[in-house]
Parts: C-alpha cells; sequence; structure tokens
C-alpha cells in the first residue's frame, strides 16, 4: 500500500482507540458532551457500563487495524483493511442515522476516503 493510504488507515485506527478511551475512561460530561447525551443519562451505571461495552468494541477494532497493517502483507492486508474500514462506514452510517449525525462525518467519512483510495489502488 501506498505511505498515504497506510498512514490514512493508522489515523482511523489511532480515531477508534480514542474513542475507546473516551467510552471508557472519559468523564461522564465529556461522553455526554461528545455523544450528544443527556449528562442525566449518562451517569447511571447502565449506561456507564453500556459506553464501556462499546468502548471495547472500538478499541479491538483499532487494535485489529494496527495489527493487519504489520502482521499481514499483500493481497490478505489489503483485503483485511477494506473490509475493517468497510465495517467502519456502515456502523458510522447506522450511527449517524440513530444517535447523532455527526458521526458519520467523525468515523465514517475517514475510514470511506481511506477505503476508496485503497480500493482504488488495489483494484
Amino acid at each position: 500500500m501506498t505511505i498515504l493510504i497506510t498512514s490514512l488507515t493508522i489515523l482511523v485506527a489511532v480515531e477508534h482507540l480514542g474513542i475507546m478511551a473516551l467510552e471508557i475512561w472519559g468523564s461522564p460530561a465529556q461522553q455526554a458532551k461528545a455523544f450528544g447525551m443527556p449528562l442525566s443519562f449518562v451517569q447511571q451505571q447502565p449506561a456507564q457500563t453500556a459506553l464501556a461495552n462499546q468502548g471495547i468494541y472500538n478499541g479491538m477494532l483499532g487494535i485489529v487495524i494496527l495489527a493487519s497493517q504489520w502482521l499481514l502483507t499483500g493481497t490478505a492486508q489489503h483485503l483485511t483493511t477494506a473490509l475493517l474500514l468497510l465495517y467502519i462506514v456502515v456502523v458510522a452510517l447506522f450511527g449517524s442515522l440513530t444517535v447523532k449525525r455527526t458521526i458519520f462525518w467523525l468515523q465514517g467519512f475517514p475510514a470511506l476516503l481511506t477505503l476508496l483510495l485503497l480500493l482504488g489502488w488495489w483494484l
């Protein structure tokens, strides 16, 4: 892959690690603001548990993207990266329709741009 595509892929992975940190260790005020939820809701223990659970998914996604860049090569790396980026785009679209519209622009658009560059280069 080109340096640009690899750099963008790593940026998407790091973004998901940052989202994980916010979902697991962020203060309820930070979480409420970032995710467009009422603070009174985010302060509840079930909401904190759900955010932490979602954080693990985002963190593992970031780790798998990074691992695929270092552990895989050739077609396996390209296919794995494309599938993970597509997953992010689909999830971000769903999140933008059900939670907060900015989710697509913050999470989905960087992944979509990277995916399109990867597919254009690869195919």
